[in-house]
């Protein structure tokens, strides 16, 4: 596994990351409960020793799987990522969008990072995740209705306490996180970024480099399409948010997996899938530091780790960018 730091503190993760939303379930249709343990557990097995998580996935879930699988390992030989500022039992802040909880029932999503939400957002995932602190402490999306400073007072003041070791964002503009730097030292922005979703490339990512800001990029299979396992006609598990998104259309899964074909000899050669591919081209991209990549089960943890023993060429890579550009 390769390790690198985020930004300019002194905490290195590795380059695959776990990530723990379609641990929680939500959104993602039902996942096994020791499925997901195990998958976090494999994954560390083999250098992965980063995991991201949130409150929001599965209202506590998934940081509930998270807690259940490192218990056990020495607390500094895992680093724990996880967000703040999405509310599902609060009626405050910019409404996000209206959903189902795991079990089915309605539930109204709201994006709020005000002081008083921050530390009892911070307690409660503590006590879900059995530690006394987390290593990285993002926001999860802008809160238009509470300033930034408030916010990143309230992130300071944990960092103080000892319950927060670094601040970071996800889903900021470049604007806003030099916003967020007159209050608190960033050490990263967690963006969506993958072969497929390029656009954080223009401004963003370039805001990243300058500032020594780290890039945590999710999405980097675009939640799947890029593995190469779908074909038109997919049919999704109920609850499963992939079905009305416009990338999972047939048009959309037959345009990608005609890219896929062109660049699977690359693959081939290395023994690695597809998806290992992908995640290795992307922690190579100017900017990125760590790809985030779920896994509901021990196989496909096994698989995304695997991913960092792969090495390209430059010539690899500009074939794969050229091919890219094409699509």
């Amino acid at each position: 596994m390769e390790y690198r730091k985020l930004g300019n503190t002194d905490l290195e993760v590795s380059v695959i990351t776990f990530g723990a939303w379609a641990a929680g379930g939500w959104m993602w249709g039902k996942t096994e409960r020791s499925d997901a343990i195990e998958a976090i557990q494999a994954a560390y097995d083999l250098g992965v020793t980063a995991i991201d998580t949130a409150p929001i996935y599965g209202q506590g879930t998934s940081e509930e799987i998270v807690g259940e699988a490192i218990k056990g390992y020495a607390r500094d030989k895992v680093q724990i990522l996880t967000k703040f500022g999405m509310r599902w039992d609060l009626t405050k802040g910019d409404f996000g969008f209206s959903s189902k909880d795991n079990d089915g029932n309605p539930i109204d999503i709201y994006k709020y990072a005000g002081k008083e939400s921050i530390i009892k957002e911070c307690e409660d995932s503590l006590k879900r995740l059995g530690t006394d602190y987390i290593d990285l402490y993002q926001i999860h999306w802008p809160d238009s209705t509470t300033p930034i400073s408030e916010t990143f007072e309230a992130v300071e003041k944990l960092v103080k306490e000892g319950k927060v070791r670094y601040a970071g964002v996800c889903n900021y503009s470049a604007a806003q996180m030099a916003e967020a730097e007159k209050t608190i030292r960033l050490a990263s922005n967690q963006i969506p970024f993958s072969m497929a979703k390029r656009d954080v490339e223009k401004e963003t990512v370039p805001y990243c480099i300058e500032h020594n800001k780290s890039v945590l990029a999710y999405s980097p299979l675009e939640r799947g399409l890029l593995t190469g396992k779908m074909s038109a006609g997919y049919t999704f598990q109920e609850g499963d948010h992939r079905a009305n998104n416009p990338y999972f259309t047939d048009e959309s899964i037959t345009k990608t997996n005609a890219f896929l074909s062109k660049i699977k000899p690359i693959a081939d050669d290395k023994g690695a899938t597809l998806a290992q591919l992908v995640l290795r081209w992307t922690v190579d991209r100017p900017g990125i530091t760590v790809a985030l990549a779920g896994a509901r089960n021990a196989q496909q943890s096994i698989q995304n780790a695997k991913a960092a023993d792969i090495s390209l060429t430059s010539e690899e890579i500009s074939f794969i960018n050229k091919e890219l550009d094409k699509m």
